[in-house]
């Protein structure tokens, strides 16, 4: 068995942003077959499964916008006022786990795997890549 570790780092433009990181992490991925653990390092930020078309991104953004709006006086904005940015996180999530075949991500036709920026611009966003296989 093989264990290995890979760095993304990434810059940010906006305050809310998804990057579809897909196909980094197959130029990343070594092994035949296996799993990859996909795990940001920010309370802030998210990775997400699921399908990368304009209308669908947009729609998130619009939901997650009205789900949690960025209009009230939030207990943590008294620490660095972006409880919004944080309360949007809890409902997404800051990992996946992932098949590994063929020397890439075993995925459904229509998904790629994103990074989303919730509190955004920034700079060195960094994303754990653990991969484990043969």
């Amino acid at each position: 068995m093989t264990v290995r570790t890979h760095f993304l780092k990434l810059n940010t433009n906006k305050n809310f942003e998804i990057i579809d990181i897909t196909s980094k992490i197959n130029e990343l991925i070594d092994i035949e077959t296996g799993l990859i653990s996909i795990f940001s390092k920010h309370s802030t930020s998210a990775i997400v499964v699921n399908e990368n078309e304009a209308g669908l991104l947009g729609d998130l953004e619009f939901t997650l916008d009205n789900l949690i709006p960025n209009k009230f006086s939030y207990n943590h904005d008294r620490i660095d006022n972006n409880a919004h940015s944080h309360l949007k996180s809890f409902l997404l999530s800051s990992s996946e786990c992932l098949p590994i075949k063929n020397n890439k991500l075993d995925l459904g036709t229509w998904q790629s795997v994103f990074f989303i920026e919730l509190d955004g611009p920034r700079s060195n966003r960094t994303i754990t890549l653990t991969i484990i296989g043969e």
